[in-house]
């Protein structure tokens, strides 16, 4: 399996910076992505509507040396979670972790043994078609993938020492909306009760050396949370990065329009007929 420079940087103490994907399912947007910096994408499952075959397709046209493919799942299932692996996703979120069971689910799911139970099959995209020594690309992948629990309701938040305790999940992803509704507080970012559940995932993942992981919706919030101490940080996503470029252009350019138009108005002065003029001497 290709080095996760992810996970290791994410092992050195270090931060990495990526995004979302959940609308523009295109052979070019993971170069473009990469092209542009960022060093993860979070192809999304869970709200997206993406088949496995689109996911399959956003994975083999992401050149994984320069940006690591994680996909987000809908479900914490075997099948999920063996699927995407084999499709050559370099990492694995699920969404709403609540147990310690759950947790170990996924690590069991993703790793093959005698670290879990994942199913062997070599020569295949995972392992780019290659083969090779087959206790290596089991050593390999094992070590390699990068598996990330969110934490995004309450009854996650009342397990999440036991989540984090866990042995081979890597990160935790606090799903800051989702756990503004299950607390009682929806979009309530900065009320007392979801500060404290951040600064509890925090207490979790320092006591058991995982990274803490978040979305941030604008650089100002990204400046926040890095601040804060998250290590794993999303940029946006692809719909709403768009829409917000698109929606400050062309609000730009209209007021451009705005302007030139008064200005011409201003200039512009026409001129009475004199009494002597062509217009009056016609007829």
């Amino acid at each position: 399996m290709i080095r996760n420079a992810v996970k290791h940087k994410l092992r050195e103490g270090g931060v990495s910076i990526g995004t979302m994907m959940f609308e523009f399912n295109t052979t070019g947007i993971a170069r473009i992505v990469a092209n542009a910096g960022a060093e993860f994408a979070v192809f999304d499952m869970e709200h997206s509507g993406w088949s496995i075959e689109t996911i399959r397709m956003l994975i083999a046209t992401t050149p994984k040396a320069e940006m690591v493919p994680i996909v987000r799942i809908p479900a914490t299932e075997y099948h999920f979670v063996a699927n995407v692996l084999d499709m050559g996703a370099m990492g694995v979120m699920v969404p709403m972790c609540e147990s310690a069971d759950q947790a170990r689910l996924l690590v069991n799911s993703a790793k093959y043994p005698p670290d879990g139970r994942r199913g062997a099959a070599f020569s295949i995209a995972h392992d780019d078609y290659r083969g090779g020594s087959i206790p290596d690309i089991i050593r390999s992948a094992n070590d390699e993938t990068l598996l990330i629990a969110q934490i995004e309701t309450a009854h996650g938040l009342d397990n999440v020492e036991e989540i984090a305790a866990v042995p081979g999940i890597d990160a935790l992803w606090i799903g800051l909306y989702d756990l503004t509704l299950s607390l009682g507080v929806p979009g309530q970012m900065n009320h007392p009760d979801v500060l404290a559940a951040t600064d509890r995932v925090f207490a979790a993942c320092h006591a058991h050396n995982k990274s803490p992981a978040v979305l941030v919706t604008s650089i100002a919030e990204g400046e926040s949370q890095l601040k804060r101490g998250f290590k794993l940080i999303a940029y946006g996503g692809d719909l709403w990065l768009y829409q917000a470029a698109l929606r400050v252009g062309i609000a730009s350019l209209r007021n451009e329009v705005a302007i030139t138009s008064r200005s011409e108005t201003v200039c512009y002065e026409p001129q009475s007929a004199s009494p002597g003029s062509d217009d009056t001497n016609r007829g």
